[in-house]
């Protein structure tokens, strides 16, 4: 805008950004962005208007390098050299403050964000199991990204003729090399499977925003906000992932296989371990009426020889013994009394008490019978847990396992779960995985 035609710049301008969509725009008199020191020239008294959002970056160009000024908005005033701390060092008062001065100015869009589609097409990813089988992988999604460390950013990006295009193909290529080398050693580093990883996009998704983030801020100044991978395509028709798929398959029959074995291993112990049990309480039975049986021998050979004391033989001869038949009289009944508490003894020895087995739900699958100590045992390794579904004999149907009482002493001796890691936890993890 110039009322006086002419060409040292507009009188009263008003200095705003009118885009509606754009990172970095350079403002001019007559709408026409030039580097013309004329067409640069501006005059006190001008209105300069910023945006919510929006930074003004006043570029001066000296002999030694170029001076700013930044003004982030809302403003919406007269320029004065107040206004302008950096101006205030160099201007002259040769003019009263109303002589033009010379600035490049630019606006920087902080609220906008700007994405990128990308497309990195097949390359070949490796499991870690056959290392030299190369399985065909693209992927697709999109990036965005902002701007928040303005100061940063002018340093790492020429304002002069800025091209946002420019910026995203530097930045599509950059992701993309980065993408390809992390995902490349992703099964490694992870453990996710190369033929799970069409599952795992949001598992993937953070992996990348955690390995790319602070590199591509270092690199551009902006802050990269998401990554958003929309698809990840395995080649399924590629012979390496066919055998690759088989072998998978042939680990996961022989593991089922081995499962399956040590479970009857383990059933056949109990079963062994039941039979011994009922054996010892038959022997045990046994040993007690065998007991009986002995003692019951000696009460008999102890009255048959208390019979002979009714015998008398006070003078030499035989005759009736007075005194002996009272003595036998009262041993009998002390021997009676034993041998009923024999009796009573062994018909209220208490029977042993049942062995509780359990059976759990491992995938879908039955598993067990386990005993209590074999669940206990799982338990405080991780392979079974309360949210296992258990069923013994006599249950009408599954139940959760920390919803059956006589289990709560399984769990007893299970750990918590580990607490989260701090920052610095994390920030060093992050370090050792850029190592």
């Amino acid at each position: 805008m110039n009322f006086f035609g002419n060409s040292e710049g507009g009188f009263m301008d008003v200095i705003r950004c009118d885009e509606q969509e754009y990172l970095v725009h350079k403002w001019s008199p007559n709408g026409i962005a030039n580097s013309s020191d004329k067409e640069n020239a501006i005059r006190f008294g001008s209105t300069l208007r910023v945006k919510e959002g929006e930074v003004a970056v006043f570029v001066y160009k000296q002999q030694d390098g170029a001076m700013m000024d930044y003004i982030v908005g809302p403003v919406d005033k007269l320029i004065k050299t107040i206004n302008l701390p950096i101006l205030t060092e160099f201007i002259g008062l040769a003019y009263g403050g109303e002589s033009p001065f010379q600035a490049e100015i630019y606006f920087i869009n902080l609220s906008g964000n700007v994405q990128i589609r990308f497309g990195i097409p097949y390359f070949d990813v490796f499991d870690p199991r056959i290392i030299d089988l190369g399985i065909p992988c693209a992927i697709r999604g999109t990036i965005t990204f902002n701007i928040t460390d303005y100061k940063n950013f002018i340093k790492l990006n020429r304002l002069v003729n800025f091209e946002i295009s420019d910026l995203k193909r530097q930045i599509e290529d950059f992701f993309t090399r980065k993408a390809k080398s992390i995902i490349l050693n992703l099964p490694t580093d992870t453990g996710i499977p190369v033929v799970q990883m069409e599952r795992k996009i949001d598992e993937i998704n953070t992996i990348l925003q955690e390995k790319i983030q602070s590199a591509i801020q270092n690199d551009f100044g902006i802050n990269l906000k998401r990554i958003d991978i929309s698809a990840i395509e395995i080649d399924k028709t590629h012979p390496n992932y066919m055998q690759l798929k088989k072998t998978t398959a042939d680990q996961q029959s022989r593991f089922i296989d081995a499962k399956t074995g040590i479970e009857i291993t383990n059933l056949d112990e109990t079963t062994r371990i039941q039979r011994k049990d009922m054996e010892m309480g038959v022997e045990g039975k046994n040993f007690a009426v065998h007991k009986l049986n002995q003692q019951t021998e000696v009460l008999k050979s102890a009255s048959g020889n208390l019979g002979g004391i009714g015998d008398g033989n006070l003078s030499g001869g035989s005759g009736f013994n007075p005194a002996g038949i009272m003595t036998g009289m009262a041993m009998g009944r002390v021997m009676g009394d034993q041998l009923g508490d024999m009796m009573n003894s062994t018909n209220n020895t208490p029977p042993s008490p049942p062995i509780l087995m359990y059976h759990i739900a491992l995938n879908g699958q039955q598993s067990g019978p386990y005993t209590l100590e074999q669940l206990k045992e799982y338990a405080i390794t991780g392979q079974f847990t309360k949210l296992h579904h258990a069923w013994k004999q006599g249950m009408t149907e599954w139940i959760l396992a920390g919803d059956i009482t006589e289990l709560a002493g399984v769990f007893a001796q299970v750990p918590p779960p580990p607490p989260a890691p701090s920052e610095s936890v994390k920030t060093s993890a992050i370090n050792l995985n850029k190592k």
